[in-house]
């Protein structure tokens, strides 16, 4: 098997891991600048803002485990390759002195058993670090159930590591994937948040789980994301929406993967992370799932609207933060402007507030936008769910793109 038919496969492979923020694309260069091909580029982005470029390949996709959701399970019928290490560097520094890559994002199916499969890992990563004299960002999967002082070794050669619990609840993954074990993955996690410094995987720890594979709600997956970063101090927690790529009994029918709920709860993630919101802010026994048609703080302004309309020019930092439309940086630019004047409609769009969302739930100079009246739950709702559904048709003519 040739170098070019291994990175197919095991960039193929790669795909259904979400890490990344995307895949790679069949579009090929006719004569032009760029490449786009099937190489397995993707994109991440670094603290301060930037995209960053990744060669996101497997190491191989031979697979003692055969989980039920898996492409790559031991019971499949699907074409195999391994990478040695010395052809993953090969391809990672080609890629990256044609200014294709700025870094590696890796990961392996289990062979043979954990600790071997972390050798491999090891090995190639350290003769990318030392022979090839690579120190670009590299975010590597740990495997769980290795030995620590693998663990040890691996974390000090990489910027993150990612130990995926693949499944909100334990139940899920005893009935779906029942080779894996959750205390092995927390381990991991555990062992990242005690040990974490500058030369031990300085960019932090990272996990993902599989949405709509099991029969959780979207409460109990908000709850597993927000103890998974207080008791691990985890960079990210990624969601990715379950694709049925098996057919097993045990698997739900789906026609399509739940992309929408994906996106609803990396919106929710985003509020429990930054805009200071509890998962019981957002969710409850009597509304365990996202409103599918509204993002997750639309909706909680609008099951809260006795709180509204807040006064720009007055309201504190975070409950600018609880309005619609205001983020991080525009409530931030709002607290620093009004001490100089009193904000208007017009000013706010300037310093970056969302108007078309904002706007139901501000006052500025305590005048509402068209006038008190418009200020009704229904009236709202349906502006919201037009702002968040262009897709939804009215009577049956598809909206403007202008109106």
């Amino acid at each position: 098997m040739t170098l070019d038919e291994k990175l197919k496969i095991l960039a193929d492979s790669a795909k259904y891991d979400a890490s990344c923020s995307s895949s790679g694309s069949t579009r090929k260069n006719y004569n032009g600048i760029g490449n786009a091909a099937y190489s397995g580029i993707c994109h991440s982005f670094s603290s301060d803002g930037r995209c960053i470029s990744l060669l996101k390949i497997l190491m191989t996709n031979c697979c003692i485990f055969d989980c039920k959701y898996c492409i790559n399970r031991k019971s499949n019928n699907v074409t195999r390759a391994i990478f040695t290490p010395e052809e993953i560097c090969t391809i990672t520094i080609n890629f990256y002195r044609r200014n294709y890559i700025e870094g590696l994002f890796l990961s392996s199916g289990i062979i043979k058993s954990p600790d071997y499969t972390m050798e491999l890992l090891i090995k190639t990563i350290k003769m990318l670090r030392y022979k090839y004299h690579f120190h670009g960002y590299i975010h590597c999967k740990a495997i769980p159930g290795a030995s620590t002082h693998l663990l040890k070794e691996l974390g000090s050669l990489v910027d993150r590591l990612s130990a995926n619990i693949e499944l909100p609840t334990d139940s899920g993954l005893k009935l779906l994937a029942p080779d894996k074990e959750l205390n092995k993955v927390t381990k991991i996690m555990s062992y990242i948040k005690e040990n974490r410094n500058s030369s031990f995987v300085s960019a932090g720890g990272s996990t993902q789980m599989i949405i709509g594979a099991t029969k959780e709600t979207d409460l109990d997956i908000m709850r597993t994301s927000s103890n998974l970063y207080q008791n691990y101090n985890l960079k990210r927690v990624f969601y990715s929406a379950y694709i049925p790529v098996n057919k097993d009994k045990l698997l739900p029918s789906l026609s399509a993967p739940p992309l929408v709920r994906e996106n609803r709860l990396y919106q929710a993630d985003w509020l429990l992370r930054f805009y200071g919101f509890k998962v019981k802010d957002l969710l409850d026994e009597e509304h365990p799932n996202f409103n599918i048609l509204m993002d997750p703080k639309a909706n909680w302004a609008l099951r809260h609207l006795s709180e509204f309309p807040k006064e720009i020019n007055s309201a504190s930092y975070y409950d600018l933060l609880k309005v619609p439309g205001i983020g991080i940086k525009s409530a931030e630019r709002i607290i620093a402007c009004r001490k100089n004047f009193k904000l208007t409609f017009s000013d706010l769009k300037k310093i970056g507030v969302v108007i078309k969302r904002a706007k139901y739930f501000i006052t500025c100079n305590h005048k509402y936008f068209i006038n008190e009246s418009y200020f009704k739950k229904d009236f709202i709702e349906a502006n919201l769910v037009l702002l968040d559904s262009p897709q939804i048709e009215t009577k049956k003519e598809q909206l403007s793109l202008f109106s």
